[in-house]
């Protein structure tokens, strides 16, 4: 989860010490430990602060705003003597058009509108991402990031560089420097920082928004460290040409020859097969199959070796991927250098008409690329939980990230050859056992700070017909350890194992959608907690005791953060006697393919083998 700062506000402490006509060098009597006093200052800034928040509320009976801004094409209200005070954007902006009006050149208008658009000519700033730049305007505190346009759907991801989380910071970063908010732009400069340290080999496209926002917000030390990343990436030079500034992409290139650490795409060995290249390439921005085939005719190279299929699946119109798929001319299941089949390019263009052609052509939908990820969770982990869990109004179009997803879910399903077969390196076995310990640590914990809500969204996933995995950190003296199966086959245990991992993936989705904030509070503490937080048996006393007090804590916080639960769940038409955890109950009502069982209740619950022991002795 994106870490949000606040700023801090001063507090003063009452001293300890009270002269008593003592020499000053004696010392202080023993005073018992006094709580710190708030100044009358910081109490007044508070309120103040919460008092303006509630300007943004849209559904109070009082609307005070005097302007509009359209965004995503709704109106947001805005305050315009908070933000020309706030923002020198705005004061600037509001200026010039009261100077306009009074000069008679434009007719004043009523209500002023604007559009988020044409004040932000680069890049994209959402709804959810301008309303909680407001709230900092208004209130000088940054709230936390919405889980649900700030995460993907992918169970396995921790949400701390996916996609969603990328660009959510993205948008605040293009509004805090187009709006001239000094500030964030510091702030969300480090988070983006962060976000490239963590972008791993196959992940480097999430690089590419970040490059961008950098880049038209000259942001010289986030912009070289983009390009330094580029650079020592494997990211064709195709991608380099269609998606970054010519100077940048010049830049990554000079520094590719110079340190002669990442190998040119080898399929362009020479400037003639280059230049044939280059123009098949041309013949498809023009959608200009026949010149295609023309070029094909007059040269030796074929549509594999200029990987056509894949730079169509990328940019071209769905038309156009389906008449190259006509000639029968290429693999449709042709890996590029980067380990990458045209399905996986579609699935991260989310171009439904184009994944289903190639589905048609015999595409496989249990591809693999080199770091494990099937077409599937490639679009899993590029879409947001608002676009996939938004409820379809009658009439209304489904999300195109849905059926996307689903398309490729039932084709996995409807393909005659096994999901487990797919997974038989030991890279991606390993891969597998990784992903597979975060997710049983992950339910464990679930199960331990609301158990009733954890056992239904299990039971929902059918987590129960699985069998525990018994964890890569696993000791003897922990004991509980499964007996290996000496008579089992590599491919018998990938499908155990992935059996478990979609069954948890499957019950951490229901989680997120029941229980959106106590999911919220889950990832913070995977994220940032030391792994041994909960071996209880090992340390000093006061190690022990520390680690009772932390988990004390986050007691509290799920507490906390369930009650949010349950009281979103009442305003989004359930009673307001209901909770998250009825809703979760009337959907596992509705699956008659589920037996009803009553799961035996344990005062323990196991993570990785370890024994939890009960915090409250």
């Amino acid at each position: 989860m994106a870490d949000a700062a606040e700023w801090s506000s001063g507090l003063s402490f009452t001293s300890s010490y009270v002269s008593n006509g003592t020499s000053p060098d004696a010392a202080p009597p023993p005073v018992a430990a006094v709580e710190p006093t708030p100044s009358l200052e910081v109490v007044s800034l508070t309120r103040l602060s919460c008092n303006l928040e509630r300007l943004l509320l849209v559904d109070t009976d009082l609307d005070c705003s005097d302007a509009d801004i359209m965004v995503e094409s709704a109106p947001v209200g805005i305050h315009r003597c908070i933000l020309a005070a706030r923002s020198k954007f705005f004061h600037d902006l509001f200026a010039r058009d009261a100077k306009v009006c009074a000069e008679g050149v434009v007719k004043k208008a009523k209500r002023p509108q604007y559009k988020m658009s044409e004040l932000v000519p680069y890049g994209h700033v959402g709804t959810e991402a301008f309303m909680l730049f407001l709230s900092y305007v208004y209130t000088g505190k940054l709230k936390p990031y919405p889980p649900e346009v700030s995460q993907c759907v992918d169970g396995m991801c921790a949400h701390d560089a996916c996609r969603p989380a990328v660009n959510f910071v993205v948008e605040l970063m293009y509004a805090s420097s187009v709006f001239q908010v000094s500030e964030l732009v510091s702030l969300f400069q480090r988070r983006l920082i962060t976000f490239v340290e963590k972008a791993c080999v196959a992940c480097v496209e999430d690089i590419i928004p970040i490059l961008l926002v950098a880049y038209h917000s000259q942001l010289n030390q986030l912009l070289s460290d983009c390009i330094q990343r580029i650079a020592r990436s494997n990211l064709d030079l195709v991608t380099l040409d269609k998606e970054l500034p010519p100077e940048v992409a010049a830049e990554i290139k000079d520094l590719r020859k110079k340190s002669q650490a990442v190998e040119l795409d080898v399929s362009i060995v020479d400037p003639i097969h280059e230049k044939r290249v280059t123009r098949i390439h041309r013949a498809l921005d023009s959608d200009d199959v026949a010149l295609v085939e023309l070029l094909l005719t007059e040269s030796n190279v074929t549509l594999d070796d200029a990987n056509a299929l894949h730079y169509a699946a990328m940019y071209c119109d769905s038309k156009v991927v389906a008449e190259i798929l006509e000639l029968g001319l290429a693999n449709v299941n042709l890996k590029n250098a980067r380990g990458y089949t045209p399905l996986h390019v579609a699935a991260m263009r989310r171009e439904l008409a184009v994944i289903m052609s190639l589905l048609e052509k015999g595409a496989s939908a249990l591809e693999t690329t080199d770091d494990g990820q099937n077409a599937v969770s490639i679009c899993r982990r590029l879409t947001r939980a608002k676009d996939y869990y938004a409820k379809r109004e009658k009439g209304q179009e489904t999300n195109k990230d849905r059926l996307c997803i689903d398309v490729l879910e039932r084709e996995m399903m409807r393909n005659p050859i096994s999901v487990e077969d797919s997974v038989t390196s030991p890279l991606l076995a390993d891969d597998l056992h990784m992903k597979l310990l975060y997710l049983e640590n992950r339910v464990a914990f679930a199960r331990l700070f609301f158990p009733t809500e954890a056992k239904l969204a299990m039971h929902m996933a059918h987590t129960e017909k699985t069998l525990e995995f018994a964890g890569l950190t696993a000791s003897k003296s922990f004991g509980n350890l499964r007996e290996v199966d000496l008579n089992e086959t590599p491919i018998m245990q990938n499908k155990r194992l992935r059996s478990r991992v979609d069954a948890l993936a499957r019950t951490v989705e229901l989680g997120r959608r029941y229980f959106p904030n106590c999911s919220e509070v889950l990832d913070k503490f995977l994220e940032d907690d030391q792994p041994d937080l909960f071996y209880l048996q090992t340390g000093t006393p006061d190690e022990q005791k520390m680690k009772k007090m932390r988990f004390s804590e986050l007691k509290t916080d799920f507490q906390k953060a369930f009650t949010k639960d349950k009281a979103v769940n009442g305003r989004s038409g359930l009673s307001s006697s209901s909770s998250s955890t009825s809703s979760l109950k009337r959907d596992l009502k509705q699956q008659n393919t589920v037996k009803k069982r009553s799961p035996k209740s344990s005062n323990t619950i196991r993570v990785s083998n370890v024994c939890l022991v009960d915090m409250e002795e």
